[in-house]
């Protein structure tokens, strides 16, 4: 109790050096009448929060962030939000922790890629619907231009499937079962090790275009293999799920597809803590990197509404419209936790767009969080560099409503 007093402290305490180091080590600057720390605030190790997080996604971050927050800024039963979802790791680490959460995206394969690790079924319920699912009906013929990706008997397995969980979904008979093992194929669609369905590729996390992956074949002097579908779900699964779950009485949650600017379905004043990470700008396209993904679950990527700007001017208003319905949904009192990072090779700390782009509202910027953490061995294999390029730190702009 003591520790968590002390730290709690610390995190709070407001410092007049213009620069300096506090007991823990953590650096602590102020600029502009904003406390800057910098500091290792969560574990940038892989595999150390709950195994239901596993689950790739571009840009997104890791469950220790929204966790600290929530720690420090909520009580059991406080409501959670995330506007920008992705995956779900903020609404789901909030489940986690006995928070009611929230949580919205503008891409509905986000909805599939975080519904199901709310309510997951057995894993004898998971391998008895496979059995069931990938004899249904007759096989397919399969797609030719997706055989850069896959063996042709594979393929026409995961065509089978996705004929399934479409028909399933039209006639209201898909349940949670189904839900959960479209999204582990969702997330088995290609990668670089033998536990994807795919031949061997870029990490999971985005799909490279058919041409590339003819040109990655050629390269290694490979050609796809068949893949068994069931082992591969049931081996993730097991994977997921050897966390354990929380119990039946899990408080609730809410997750939406609709833009950041407009969260209906969140009442006034009803949200005690925002964690959540928008687009950074132009880096990623969400649409282009997610484009097989779309096509397994029937999403039709060009009418997928995602916010990507080139200019700093039209993202800062992009922000601002968030803000202002935030400041709608927060209660007072409560916080924004809003994580970005640098861009453009470091040249561009999008944290000071946030800053300006709230100035006006009912917010008071507390503190800038600058979790400094060493990238991944997958990161590297997108050819990034610890110190030298990309986003080397977590950005976070903590703001309180006032």
């Amino acid at each position: 109790m003591q520790i968590c007093l002390a730290l709690e402290f610390l995190f709070s305490m407001k410092t007049e050096l213009k620069a300096g180091k506090t007991s823990l080590g953590t650096t602590t600057q102020v600029r502009d009448g904003v406390e800057r720390e910098t500091a290792q605030f969560w574990t940038a190790r892989q595999r150390q929060g709950h195994s239901l997080h596993e689950i790739s996604y571009r840009a997104c971050f890791k469950p220790q962030l929204p966790e600290y927050f929530i720690k420090r800024y909520t009580q059991p039963g406080d409501l959670v939000a995330d506007p920008f979802m992705g995956r779900g790791t903020t609404p789901l680490q909030a489940h986690l922790m006995g928070r009611r959460s929230a949580g919205s995206d503008t891409n509905p394969l986000c909805i599939m890629m975080a519904r199901p690790r709310f309510n997951p079924p057995s894993l004898r319920q998971i391998e008895a619907r496979l059995d069931e699912s990938l004899d249904y009906a007759e096989i397919p013929e399969a797609d030719e231009k997706l055989l850069a990706f896959y063996h042709h008997e594979t393929l026409s397995k995961l065509i089978a499937l996705k004929k399934w969980f479409m028909r399933r979904e039209m006639t209201g008979e898909l349940d949670k079962v189904d839900d959960w093992i479209r999204m582990i194929c969702i997330n088995r669609l290609t990668g670089h090790s033998s536990g994807f369905f795919s031949v061997r590729t870029m990490p999971p996390n985005q799909a490279v275009s058919i041409e590339s992956q003819i040109r990655i074949n050629e390269r290694n002097g490979q050609i796809p293999e068949p893949k068994d579908i069931k082992s591969i779900v049931l081996k993730k699964s097991r994977s997921l799920l050897r966390s354990g779950f929380t119990p039946a009485n899990a408080p609730s949650y809410d997750l939406r597809c609709t833009p950041s600017d407009k969260l209906e379905y969140l009442e006034d004043g009803s949200v005690a803590l925002v964690v959540t990470s928008p687009p950074f700008l132009d880096i990623v396209d969400y649409r282009v990197d997610n484009w097989l993904r779309c096509w397994f679950a029937g999403i039709d990527v060009e009418k997928v509404q995602i916010d990507i700007h080139a200019s700093l001017s039209a993202w800062r208003d992009f922000i601002r419209r968030t803000f202002v319905e935030l400041a709608r949904v927060v209660r007072i009192g409560g916080h924004v936790a809003f994580e970005v990072g640098e861009a453009r090779n470091s040249s561009v700390r999008l944290e000071e767009e946030v800053m300006s782009a709230i100035g006006g509202l009912p917010f008071e910027t507390i503190k800038v969080l600058i979790n400094q953490q060493s990238f991944t061995k997958t990161s590297n294999l997108w050819g990034i560099r610890n110190n030298r390029q990309g986003t080397n730190s977590n950005r976070v702009v903590l703001a309180r409503r006032v």
